[in-house]
């Protein structure tokens, strides 16, 4: 007997694809960005309220195991009127709480909501500037689009689709695919999956100390890596957290996000352009993780010529900003022991107008891996990346618990493009991720040949220690194809034992053939058929 839909599991996207189609449908709900808006606040809303409801019920059961009555006027008043949580739960008022909001009629929900965001902002100065002020009376959606929206959010739980997932970026990166089809292939605005950033934090293992991210987008990076750290150290107390967004939504939304999951956070006073207003202007940092867009263009305006980011270079081409993204991180970095790792689209492994940047970049020794990554890792692009690690420090000594060597006039090239064996269901696109093991696998090669290699450090069609001079020889290109032994797998076939293997194949098929033809013209024959 066939399931009922019923018995169908939940999918995240299903929820979502349901919310755009409500968005779409609706009068009055505004630009991509608008609906962006409201669908992200909404979310933020249902988390923010149940990790409230999660807080209190867990302040419940501590009363409870102390001896004292939580349904006691006095102990309300005492511990909820004005409730202290010590995990970056936020204590809400009554208007701003989800179960608030959801028991709403229909004609009050827009009225409702933008006071529960006021609320919110009024009581917590980690989350002033985070809300459009008007984000849902401003629109006023009829009180059955608003309604249906509200129910399709409610759906969304950390405890149905896991509390470890960053699921507010999730949300973003679906809206990102759905809505803003060309604004994604133009900027390159990409959701960094969360295998990407683990094998990031996996190989420069930003442990302690200060992180940046000068393109953070919805905060994915920081959470993601703030969970790594939790499973290593159990404390994100230890890592400082700075970053910056170009786009004012987008800024918002990682301030909601990290606020969510308190994590303290330094993001600038404003959203703002990395090149044209650094809002970190002179600090530099123990670790730089990233994903800035893929080949940008119109980053560059004229003050930028002379900018001191690239005075020790060339001022990089107005045409696409990879080697400014490179420079600018550069910059950042801690000048004695600073480790970043970041993503690039791979053209930028040997454009012709950016030959003199890297052929200093590789001069100047600061350029310690480069990792070509699968296809199909994002949803929404099937480009495949290259994974960039610079380091301002390959002298050798101490780094966390391990001791490393001098390793100095060399790169490790890595080619990870065959890790496609994992393939992601549920999916509207092939989709593919790195899976624990081959993370795992990833930085051991990586480890390893920071710590103790000697001479020849290469395994075929998977990575190779390259000296400097080498690359040179190769037009300063670090395609690591260039460098990589890859094998002609077809020269590997005994090919006249291959053909006589087949041959003995096809005759013992022929002859079972006939066999059964045989015994199929004896069982007609029999009953007065016969068979040509």
């Amino acid at each position: 007997m066939a399931k009922k839909s019923a018995d169908k599991p939940l999918l995240l996207e299903d929820i979502l694809f349901e919310c755009r189609n409500i968005l779409r449908a609706a009068r009055n709900s505004g630009s991509f960005f608008e609906k962006r808006d409201m669908m992200l606040t909404l979310v933020f809303l249902r988390f923010i309220g149940e990790k409230y409801e999660d807080g209190i019920a867990k302040l419940r059961q501590t009363l409870i195991a102390q001896g004292l009555d939580p349904d006691d006027e006095n102990i309300i008043k005492a511990f909820f009127d004005d409730a202290t949580f010590t995990d970056g739960t936020y204590d809400l008022p009554v208007e701003a709480r989800w179960t608030t909001i959801i028991n709403k009629k229909a004609p009050e929900l827009n009225v409702a909501l933008d006071t529960a965001l006021n609320k919110i902002s009024s009581n917590n100065n980690d989350l002033k500037g985070c809300f459009v002020e008007g984000t849902f009376t401003q629109r006023n959606l009829a009180p059955n689009d608003i309604k249906k929206l509200v129910d399709e959010v409610n759906k969304i739980s950390h405890k149905a689709f896991g509390e470890e997932k960053d699921l507010i970026g999730r949300v973003y990166e679906y809206f990102l695919k759905e809505f803003a089809v060309n604004a994604t292939k133009e900027e390159g605005e990409f959701y960094t999956p969360h295998d990407v950033v683990q094998l990031i934090a996996a190989m420069i293992e930003p442990f302690d100390g200060t992180l940046y991210d000068p393109c953070c987008g919805s905060g994915g990076m920081f959470i993601q890596s703030a969970e790594l750290v939790r499973s290593k150290q159990g404390s994100i107390n230890s890592v400082n957290v700075y970053g910056q967004e170009k786009e004012a939504a987008t800024y918002r939304l990682a301030k909601m996000n990290l606020a969510l999951r308190g994590i303290s956070h330094h993001l600038g006073d404003t959203s703002d352009s990395s090149f044209t207003n650094d809002k970190h202007k002179g600090l530099y940092f123990n670790y730089i993780m990233a994903n800035p867009p893929f080949n940008l263009k119109g980053w560059y305006n004229d003050n930028l010529k002379k900018d001191a980011r690239w005075a020790d270079y060339e001022t990089p081409p107005e045409s696409n900003a990879n080697y400014a993204w490179i420079l600018h991180i550069l910059s950042h970095l801690k000048p004695n022991d600073g480790v970043a790792g970041f993503l690039l689209a791979n053209g930028a492994l040997n454009d012709e107008d950016t030959i003199e940047i890297r052929k200093k970049l590789i001069k100047n020794d600061k350029i310690e891996a480069i990792i070509v990554l699968p296809r199909e890792l994002f949803i929404s692009t099937d480009i495949s990346v290259t994974l960039w690690i610079l380091n301002q420090n390959k002298r050798g000594g101490k780094y966390h618990d391990r001791t490393l060597r001098n390793h100095q006039g060399e790169i490790l090239f890595m080619d990870l493009r065959q890790w496609t064996e994992n393939p992601v269901k549920n999916e509207q696109k092939k989709k593919v991720l790195l899976d624990a093991a081959q993370i795992e696998k990833a930085a051991k090669i990586y480890h390893t040949w920071q710590e103790d290699t000697n001479g020849e450090y290469a395994e075929p069609e998977l990575y190779r220690s390259v000296n400097i001079s080498e690359i040179e020889q190769n037009g300063w290109s670090l395609a690591p194809s260039k460098y990589i032994e890859f094998i002609d797998h077809d020269l590997e076939i005994d090919y006249p034992k291959e053909m006589a293997r087949i041959q003995k194949e096809m005759k013992e098929l022929l002859k079972t053939e006939r066999q059964s033809q045989q015994m199929l013209a004896e069982a007609f024959k029999g009953i007065g058929f016969a068979i040509d």
